[in-house]
């Protein structure tokens, strides 16, 4: 029901809004046509890694901002750092409502309505002394779910606000991960493999492929070039990407090339080799284990381990933390599966 609101009255709306979306969005503009001030929660225990409450607050501030049809609007992420007694989750509904009572009594804040779209919003209610509102429990305007959002949340994504949608596409969330090892380790195919596997976006050597177009020559000033044109390619690949972007090799790679042809490295090159120690959240070294295969583009068989532990060498003064993947194909996309963290699949 919309109504004018009465002079003064305040409105509370607690949710996680992971991710936040258009029935999130019909709840908090029903209930700031009702109330002057409304006061947004956000907050869950545990807080997804890679959408925590600040970030889905920032949402709602960047989306509204603080006047939303001439009410007032206060959004707050609560975050464990900043209160300890933040109740998990699968706390029983009693727990949650009195950590909100608490809440409002050391804030000060008093609160005339509780709007909700679910069936605890009633006793939540109550528990505060306070009216309630529901708003579409049945989800009749808006039928969509945060957790039918989660479980795909970029086939999906005609249910949130084009803010929302970007941060999925943006490198605050995306997160590279990088495939390395030795010549004939199998770093191409398993980098198509996993690609298949997480419906994402990979990125090829483009060593490799200006090594082709030169016909098999390469210049010293082509090794910066080429991890200068493969970071390229990343950020060029990141909107076609779903949680992570996969890259054949990095600038490691490259530098260890470039002092395997050239016996030198220039100043940039290092720099680049370096920035992967963040660049990249996971960093995977494909194992020399299954016999060399010699397509007459690779160095002598006799030096794959050599390649293979001065790579490792490389990460390890670089200070890259690396997993070995081992056997077949299939036993490599399910070790990197294993170590890939399923972004959105938090106990919500």
């Amino acid at each position: 029901m919309d109504t004018n609101p009465p002079s003064g009255r305040t409105g509370l709306v607690v949710g996680k809004f992971a991710p936040l979306h258009r029935g999130h969005q019909l709840l908090i503009e029903t209930a700031a046509r009702q109330v002057d001030e409304l006061h947004v929660w956000v907050y869950s225990e545990p807080d997804p890694i890679r959408m925590p409450a600040p970030v889905r607050a920032g949402w709602l501030r960047q989306i509204y901002g603080t006047d939303l049809g001439g009410c007032r609007l206060q959004v707050r992420a609560l975050t464990q750092a900043e209160h300890p007694q933040l109740p998990p989750n699968a706390a029983p509904d009693l727990v949650h409502r009195e950590f909100v009572r608490q809440l409002l009594l050391e804030l000060g804040l008093c609160i005339d309505v509780i709007f909700s779209s679910e069936a605890y919003g009633a006793g939540f209610a109550a528990h505060l002394g306070t009216e309630h509102v529901l708003v579409d429990q049945p989800r009749q305007q808006r039928p969509v779910s945060g957790t039918q959002l989660r479980a795909d949340v970029y086939g999906q994504s005609e249910w949130l606000h084009p803010v929302v949608q970007a941060y999925f596409r943006s490198a605050d969330y995306l997160q590279r991960v990088a495939l390395l090892g030795a010549e004939s380790t199998g770093k191409s195919t398993l980098t198509a493999a996993l690609g298949r596997h997480f419906g994402t976006a990979w990125v090829a050597e483009y060593g490799r492929t200006l090594w082709e177009a030169q016909g098999g020559h390469l210049a010293f000033d082509d090794l910066l070039r080429i991890a200068e044109r493969h970071r390229a390619l990343e950020d060029e690949a990141l909107p076609q990407a779903r949680h992570w972007l996969l890259s054949d090799t990095n600038a490691v790679t490259t530098l260890w090339y470039s002092y395997a042809y050239f016996g030198r490295a220039t100043e940039a090159l290092h720099a680049l080799a370096a920035e992967c120690r963040s660049r990249y959240a996971h960093t995977f070294v494909c194992a020399p284990d299954f016999p060399f295969e010699q397509d007459g583009t690779r160095a002598p068989a006799a030096q794959q381990l050599l390649q293979q532990h001065t790579q490792l060498m490389l990460l390890d003064v670089l200070g890259i933390p690396y997993q070995l993947l081992t056997g077949s194909v299939a036993d490599r996309v399910a070790q990197v599966a294993a170590a890939l963290r399923e972004p959105l699949q938090v106990q919500l």
